[in-house]
Parts: C-alpha cells; structure tokens; sequence
C-alpha cells in the first residue's frame, strides 16, 4: 500500500458543520445512507465535555442509573464523544429486524442502545458500587483517575484496537512475520533499469551503450 494512501486513512475526515453523528463511524455506507448531501435535519445540541475532563473509555466497567437496566453492571463496547454516548455490552437494548425484505422476513436481533455519559458510573473496583470519579496526579507525576468515595485509584482499560486485538497480550503464531524478517532489508535501490539490474545478477556483462536521445 502507498503512503499517500496510509496517510490519507489516517487523516481525519471533514465532516460539514450539520452533520449528525450516530451509532455508524462517519466513513462507513450505513452512516452517508443517514446523512445524504442536502438533507437538513434538526440540531441536536450536546453537553461539551472536553478531552482532558473525559472519563469513562472503552472496556471499563459501569453501572446503568437510569431506565430499565437500572443496578445493572456491564462493560463499555463502544464511546461516541460527539454525542457523550456510551454503549455497555448486553445491556439497554432494543430488537429490531436486520435484512428484511419483500421476500426475505429477516433476523430479528438485539441491538445495544447508546446512553447519554450521566445516565451511567463507573463502578469502583473496590467495593463493585458506582462512584464519581476526579482526575489527579499521583507522587509521580501520572494522571489516574481516583474514587471519591473511597479515594483508590481506577486504572484505565488495557487498550484495545478496533480488530479486538490487545498489543501487550498478543503472541506471534507460526503465521506472524517476525521483527527480525521485518527489519531484514531485502531490498537496495539502485539507478539501473529493470533490465540491467537481471544482467547484473546473472552476470551477463553488456558493452554496448545506447545511443543518446533528445526529446526536442
């Protein structure tokens, strides 16, 4: 793959200022079918949370306070901060039909609903009860996050990529290249055409020289 195309996939995309965010990432087909150009819809106004004030992130662990999942604990699968929702696994969900068509009736499935960041707490590893959180510093210098009920510290999730895969936890297989035939350079650029460079290797040596060409 070219690096202009690895730098265009990490570039962040610019979305246009009515743009609605949903349960779809912005550059998948479900998410352009339910923002097509020229459609208007109603703004939705959202609590601003910055960055550095935001606390709950994928793999913690809460409980729902509100609606019918209320006492129950589960842990965050997905966070939409342009919306301050958040998705706990297995709870808060709803059923609805998924491929249902004139001649196909579908599958009816549950799907998790998203909840606004104050309708959930983090669970404190303590005692396994909800708590308010504050960010603070220790002795060393980190940010952590910290109880305030019981003042013990909650460590962040181990971080996950979007494939599942945990880097720290991940072990080569028989089918993973490894660093060193990765850092194995098998290849030197040189200034000769293709065809010089299969005389070179089999030891072919050419005299002759090609004539000069003007291209006026």
């Amino acid at each position: 793959m070219r690096l202009t195309v690895l730098l265009a996939m990490a570039a962040r995309m610019k979305l246009p200022p009515d743009y609605r965010h949903g349960v779809y990432r912005p550059w998948t087909a479900a998410a352009k079918a339910h923002n097509p150009p020229g459609k208007r819809r109603k703004k939705v106004f959202v609590e601003p949370i910055s960055k550095e004030e935001w606390k709950v992130f994928r793999g913690d662990t809460v409980e729902i306070l509100i609606g019918k999942d209320t006492g129950k604990q589960g842990m965050v699968n997905q966070v939409i901060r342009a919306r301050n929702w958040v998705f706990v696994e297995g709870l808060n969900t709803h059923y609805c039909y998924v491929g249902k068509t004139a001649d196909n009736p579908g599958m009816y499935i549950a799907r998790e609903a998203p909840l606004l960041l104050r309708q959930i707490s983090l669970v404190d590893p303590q005692d396994r009860k909800p708590t308010e959180v504050q960010w603070r510093y220790t002795e060393e210098g980190e940010r952590v996050r910290v109880s305030l009920r019981t003042g013990r510290i909650i460590p962040l999730p181990v971080h996950q990529r979007r494939d599942g895969i945990i880097p720290e936890q991940w072990k080569e297989g028989p089918k993973d290249t490894s660093v060193d035939d990765l850092l194995d350079r098998t290849y030197r650029p040189s200034l000769k055409t293709f065809e010089e460079e299969i005389m070179e290797l089999q030891g072919i040596m050419e005299t002759r020289r090609p004539k000069k060409s003007y291209w006026y």
